[in-house]
């Protein structure tokens, strides 16, 4: 039995793994069309790739909540893909009904905020259906979907996993969409934070504040500056936050670091 695909809504040009997937990429075709999978076998490849930032596997849709989340960190991060019918492992079972794309239709209309869109492609793959759901990056907008039955939290993907984002991320990601731009002050305690990075692989809130003297608020404020400036990184994992010195800013020397700190230092 051959590979198909049967487009649902619209086509999608497709771009690599590592760039952002957005609605500009997006053609439009005026019927749905039904076509061969390139010999090469599209899916196939996909699925070779594993889950990473901009793929996802899942056998099937029982929560169209917890699919907003996957959703929602989609349209924050990179944009991605969403295989429905693909194991964990990558092995094929296919999409059980059409069950499952409602599923997903009511996880972005009724479960993100504001309403995350995507495009859906149907592939037929050694006679079973794989839908895959292509979800462009949000530009300026943040989406949100439920943690519980009312609580909403913004979400980013990381690696193959979704994480809500804390405030040190909301105010980084103001700050650095600021038409302003982003100020910092430089002093003992923001010094305290780049001399110990520079020793340690990273720092978490808490231990900033004990170690600097300075109450949660204004640590939350110094790290999200450094982060805003692309100073610092965040690393969101599942035992915590952490933050570690950016890999642009290891890269610069002595002397490239004081520059680049002085021009975002507030008169």
């Amino acid at each position: 039995m051959g590979l198909g695909v049967y487009i649902l809504s619209l086509e999608l040009t497709l771009t690599p793994k590592t760039q952002p997937l957005k609605p500009g990429n997006m053609q439009q075709h005026a019927r749905i069309q039904h076509e061969a999978e390139p010999n090469e076998g599209y899916i196939r490849k996909l699925i070779a790739e594993g889950e990473h930032q901009q793929l996802d596997f899942k056998f099937g849709i029982n929560d169209s909540r917890k699919i907003a989340r996957t959703l929602a960190a989609f349209a924050n991060t990179d944009g991605g893909r969403l295989l429905i019918g693909v194991k964990d492992n990558g092995s094929v079972a296919g999409v059980r009904s059409e069950e499952e794309f409602y599923m997903i239709q009511a996880a972005s209309e009724m479960y993100t905020k504001p309403v995350v869109p995507f495009e859906v492609k149907e592939w037929t793959v050694n006679q079973k259906r794989v839908l895959e759901i292509i979800v462009p990056a949000s530009t300026g907008i943040l989406h949100s979907a439920p943690v519980k039955q009312e609580d909403y939290l913004i979400y980013i993907r990381v690696k193959d996993e979704n994480f809500p984002v804390n405030s040190v991320w909301l105010k980084a990601y103001k700050w650095k969409n600021s038409k302003t731009g982003t100020f910092i002050r430089f002093a003992e305690s923001e010094k305290f934070l780049l001399d110990y990075l520079e020793k340690e692989p990273a720092i978490t809130q808490s231990k900033y504040c004990k170690l600097a003297k300075i109450d949660s608020r204004t640590a939350e404020n110094i790290i999200a500056g450094f982060v805003a400036i692309g100073m610092v990184s965040i690393e969101f994992t599942n035992h915590g936050v952490l933050y570690k010195l950016s890999d642009s800013y290891t890269k610069l020397t002595p002397e490239q670091r004081i520059k680049e700190i002085s021009t975002h230092i507030s008169k």
